[in-house]
């Protein structure tokens, strides 16, 4: 049974595999433990189907993703078709993204186009930091080609972030990659590519807004923060002449959607804005009524 969107409640973008259906952890042991420091959080590692479950009980779907992030770290990165073959047991529930690190170069472009041809892939992680890219460079430009040819959202990770948060050097990882002004020459530049920006994007929120207003076709997640803690402008635009651009995303399992909706309700968010950001804004960027 695939996704029933009137009966949904709501869907989360942004949603972390962290293990895999062998064990395997999708970052390295001192990276997952200052995340868990920077989210105030015990460690929680659910595999697919555990995911599946958990949003299934809330009458949630879930857009999954790992990040391949091997190329800089060192870890091996967790299986995209893994993933797609887990969740594809429950497309009730998920949605399945893919990560590619855009430095594979060509490897790593014949790579998108079969996880989307083959193993249903419908879109893709990018972590500027963590991967070590700036998105506005035209050496990764073959890539946002192929990825708008083939239909599917690229979702970026933008400000700051808690994976290396408060280690020695935040572990070599920089955060100037993910200011979200990079992303404007791709929005521009691939106007037919969805590009969903990832978090309140602190300390650029402003430039994310403004990003997102400009171009038709980028959206803002929230995800990462409770939404007690959004920035006030955010909330505005939320609210306001960016309603039908900003998605509900937890940034699971760092933060759970129950968390994150019940702060939610506290913003004073118009009555007739709230499904748009919960569910409805999704369905129109991720081309979910197209299938």
């Amino acid at each position: 049974m695939d996704l029933d969107l009137q009966a949904l409640v709501a869907i989360d973008v942004h949603v972390h595999v962290e293990q895999d259906l062998h064990g395997h952890l999708s970052m390295d042991d001192e990276l997952l433990a200052a995340a868990a420091e920077y989210f105030k959080g015990e460690p929680y590692h659910p595999t697919v189907p555990q995911i599946a479950e958990d949003y299934r009980s809330r009458n949630m779907a879930a857009v999954v993703f790992t990040v391949d992030s091997e190329l800089t770290t060192g870890h091996p990165t967790l299986s995209n078709e893994e993933i797609a073959e887990s969740a594809a047991q429950h497309p009730d529930v998920l949605v399945p993204f893919g990560s590619i690190d855009p430095a594979r170069g060509t490897a790593g472009i014949r790579a998108a186009r079969r996880l989307v041809e083959q193993h249903g892939i419908r879109g893709f992680k990018f972590h500027p930091s963590i991967q070590a890219f700036e998105p506005d460079d035209r050496r990764h430009y073959p890539l946002w080609a192929e990825l708008e040819s083939l239909g599917v959202p690229a979702l970026f990770h933008t400000g700051q972030t808690g994976i290396g948060s408060g280690l020695p050097g935040g572990r070599g990882i920089k955060l100037r990659y993910s200011d979200p002004m990079l992303l404007d020459d791709v929005a521009a530049d691939f106007p037919g590519l969805t590009i969903i920006m990832a978090h309140p994007s602190v300390p650029w929120q402003d430039a994310a807004i403004a990003v997102a207003q400009h171009k038709a076709n980028v959206y803002i997640d929230l995800s990462g923060w409770s939404p007690k803690y959004f920035p006030p402008q955010l909330v505005r635009a939320a609210n306001t002449f960016l309603r039908e651009k900003v998605l509900f995303g937890s940034d699971y399992p760092l933060i759970r959607p129950e968390r994150w909706v019940r702060d939610f309700e506290q913003l004073e968010i118009r009555d007739e804005v709230k499904p748009l950001i919960m569910k409805e804004n999704a369905i129109r960027a991720l081309g979910l009524r197209r299938t």
